[in-house]
């Protein structure tokens, strides 16, 4: 005896596995998509910190310039005794007691 062919209603819950799926990986992707680290607002932080760096940058370039010079000033070949003299006085904080001292601002 043959066995009896059974037939099956197919499920609305079994209709919606697929669709609710790619709707949840469509949402996952499309979230990291804009708030991700390399997303749409990731990006804009990146790019204000890459200003901002380039800003430090620029400062430490010129600081460092002016320590060059500075050094340039000390080396034996080209050394200025007026320079030394006034660079110990300024480190060591010493003045002849017939100077006369004028404190400024900026050094």
């Amino acid at each position: 005896m043959p066995a009896p062919t059974r037939q099956r209603k197919k499920s609305t819950l079994r209709r919606l596995v697929v669709p609710a799926a790619a709707l949840a990986a469509l949402s996952y992707f499309g979230f990291h998509a804009l708030n991700g680290e390399l997303g749409l607002v990731g990006r804009a932080r990146i790019e204000h910190e890459v200003r901002a760096l380039e800003v430090e940058h620029d400062r430490l370039v010129k600081q460092r310039e002016a320590l060059v010079a500075q050094v340039t000033l000390l080396r034996p070949e080209s050394l200025n005794p007026d320079m030394l003299d006034e660079q110990a006085r300024r480190n060591l904080n010493v003045v002849q007691s017939d100077e006369l001292v004028i404190l400024t601002t900026g050094r």
